[in-house]
């Protein structure tokens, strides 16, 4: 079922688009939750540090795949808000064209090099030889995180937001019960949860295939859309690579994060990747928050509604504040609860009370921050639906410097603490960039529309 995003009040269109997308994300991280704690509790705590020490690896490769399909959707949501159903779908065969070829070269990249990654990110002895046991089956599905998350990003265009939703909470389902399966009965180790997390991934997947050419028509590839357009490429590439680059670009900072706080210890390593996973959780509102204003600004763009933009990026930062207040007072009275569910309690008590200690450390400057990543992600994907695209490498890279400052200069001088105050500085230095392009990006579309109308 199609949803127009481009009538009605932003607040209830917003709101129930994005409720959906929500409880997908949601559902997403919790069997990424579900999974660490399975890996923390059965595999203790050096093999939660060696998938911890993958996590900025994987923001940095998968981040660029999830921003590129994000990317190549905007075009087609664009072409839906303005009737034109047959270049959208042009746009998504090419679209296809371009997954291709990006899969296999990605692939075969970062799986060739994968141990030299984990190497140059100092990642601990003790840990490295999981870690890489981990990661080169993360990166083998390369393909699988492709083809899910463009075929959610094509359903998503044409206002459906609730059917990516529930083949993610089958997806859920099946990556919990697959990790029990592999590391509690078959014993295979870090190996097995990197398994179950590609296999879920890719049933996902295949639902989202079979359900998007059996419900959505107009989605449907017919014989004149099959037409390798290097203009169209052209357009997709021009939205989707900037998009999956803001995404790498970011990712460097917490690269570089990573290595610093690599270097502190084993122990170190599973407070952060436990504190990241707790955040990345709380944080799924501003992620679905985001999606829907790349979908609502594309849609609106597309129908030439450029007045409804600001009252759509306002709403949906209010509803962004008032989860921020939320996630702060849940934060501040259950770190402690939250974090015990990632740790076996066969650990010795000093270990246990270090990482609970590092842990509340690194969240509390995050939560007292959301207000900040909710403008980071409302407006940052508004910008994107609006066809601005490049910008957001811009704040991207504001965000690198923030991280960046804060693993070279003060994790050497300050420790782990210092560690806990760089994703507070990526988002100032973000916001200080987004917020003011915003506005020069609505003045442009309001001058070239009503240029149209003479």
């Amino acid at each position: 079922m199609t949803k127009d995003l481009t009538s009605g009040h932003p607040l209830r269109i917003i709101f129930s688009f994005a409720v959906p997308v929500f409880f997908g994300y949601l559902f997403q991280q919790f069997y990424n939750l579900v999974d660490t704690i399975i890996v923390g509790q059965f595999l203790g705590v050096d093999a939660l540090a060696a998938v911890g020490a993958t996590g900025s690896l994987q923001f940095f490769i998968l981040g660029f795949c999830i921003g590129v399909c994000s990317g190549f959707a905007i075009p087609v949501a664009q072409r839906f808000g303005g009737n034109d159903y047959g270049a959208m779908r042009q746009f998504i065969f090419n679209a296809w064209i371009l997954i291709a070829v990006f899969s296999i070269v990605i692939t075969f990249f970062t799986v060739f090099f994968c141990y030299e990654m984990l190497s140059a990110l100092k990642t601990p002895e003790n840990i490295i030889g999981m870690s890489y046991s981990y990661f080169v089956i993360i990166l083998s599905g390369i393909p699988v995180t492709f083809f899910y998350n463009m075929l959610a990003g094509f359903i998503r265009s044409v206002g459906d937001s609730k059917t990516p939703l529930y083949f993610l909470l089958i997806s859920a389902v099946l990556n919990i019960a697959l990790d029990l399966l592999f590391i509690a009965v078959f014993k295979w180790g870090i190996p097995g949860a990197a398994y179950a997390t590609v296999i879920s991934q890719g049933v996902s997947g295949v639902l989202c295939f079979f359900y998007m050419k059996k419900k959505f028509e107009i989605l449907r590839l017919q014989k004149e859309d099959k037409i390798v357009s290097l203009k169209r490429m052209s357009t997709l590439f021009g939205i989707g690579v900037p998009m999956g680059l803001q995404y790498s670009i970011t990712a460097i900072g917490s690269v570089i994060l990573q290595w610093s706080v690599n270097s502190l210890g084993s122990i170190y390593v599973a407070s952060m990747v436990t504190a990241q996973k707790i955040s990345i959780f709380f944080s799924t509102p501003f992620d679905a928050l985001g999606t829907t204003m790349a979908t609502y600004g594309g849609q609106n763009v597309g129908a030439h509604k450029i007045n409804r933009l600001n009252p759509g990026l306002f709403w949906g930062c209010a509803v962004g504040f008032l989860w921020s207040f939320v996630a702060l007072v849940i934060l501040f009275f259950f770190t402690d609860n939250l974090a015990s569910l990632f740790i076996n309690k066969s650990e010795s008590p000093e270990v246990i009370a270090q990482v609970l200690k590092n842990v509340f450390y690194a969240l509390m400057p995050n939560g007292c921050t959301y207000c900040l990543l909710t403008l980071v992600n409302c407006v940052r994907f508004m910008i994107q639906g609006m066809g601005f695209s490049t910008l957001a490498i811009f704040a991207g890279l504001a965000e690198l410097v923030g991280r960046g400052f804060i693993g070279i200069v003060l994790v050497p001088v300050l420790g782990f603490k210092g560690a806990c105050l760089a994703s507070p500085l990526a988002w100032v230095l973000a916001d200080s960039f987004l917020i003011p392009a915003y506005f020069a990006c609505r003045k442009r579309l309001m001058h070239l529309y009503q240029a149209s109308l003479v």
